[in-house]
């Protein structure tokens, strides 16, 4: 009798095949778990990558109106004295502090370069003066450009030999985004006031 049971196997063939089937299901699951766990991952930061390189790659600001300069007359060469213009926030673009914000200007054909950090006070060889147009806080405006607001931005030029026909470059850095560039060029007679982008 001991010797039919031993032979009779059907039982435990049943149950072996019953484990190696739950192992090989467990196995795959957990496998299939980590793949796609691995797949979100990868897509997730791909997202990331490509929003943050769409925000610096893009800039946040657009110029509103005219840039107006104003000129010494009474120097040898004429030559201008300051530049100003009014920045708005793009469509759908992120606010910008402007404490963080660099201005620089460039005159391409002697060579000189100026950067200017941000003042609401102080307008010097190394300081932008900002005017709040639009301020969502009203007479004590934040130093972030946000949507609905307009700066004004008045930046001194006396330490630059901006003379007739020049050709400079004012760059608008903010800390996130690309750099603004306006590309402008003196008037072939300098004035008190010049109109030098409509």
């Amino acid at each position: 009798m001991l010797r039919r049971f031993v032979k009779n196997e059907k039982g435990f063939t049943g149950l072996e095949a019953a484990i190696v089937l739950i192992a090989f299901v467990t196995v795959a699951a957990v496998f299939s778990y980590v793949l796609l766990g691995a797949g979100f991952f990868a897509t997730q930061k791909g997202q990331e990558t490509v929003h943050t390189g769409v925000k610096q790659a893009t800039s946040s600001m657009e110029l509103v109106g005219s840039v107006v300069a104003m000129g010494d007359t009474s120097s040898d060469p004429n030559k201008i004295t300051n530049v100003t213009f009014t920045l708005q926030l793009a469509a759908g673009g992120q606010p910008i502090d402007l404490n963080k914000t660099v201005i620089t200007v460039l005159v391409p054909a002697d060579g000189d370069y100026v950067e200017y950090v941000y003042s609401n006070e102080t307008l010097d060889e190394t300081h932008y003066k900002v005017t709040w147009i639009n301020s969502l806080q009203g007479d004590n405006p934040d130093n972030y450009l946000e949507e609905f607001e307009k700066a004004e931005v008045v930046v001194k030029l006396d330490n630059l030999n901006i003379n007739e026909n020049d050709d400079f470059i004012v760059e608008v850095k903010p800390p996130i985004g690309a750099s603004y560039p306006i590309e402008l060029k003196a008037p072939p007679a300098i004035d008190d006031v010049m109109v030098l982008l409509k």
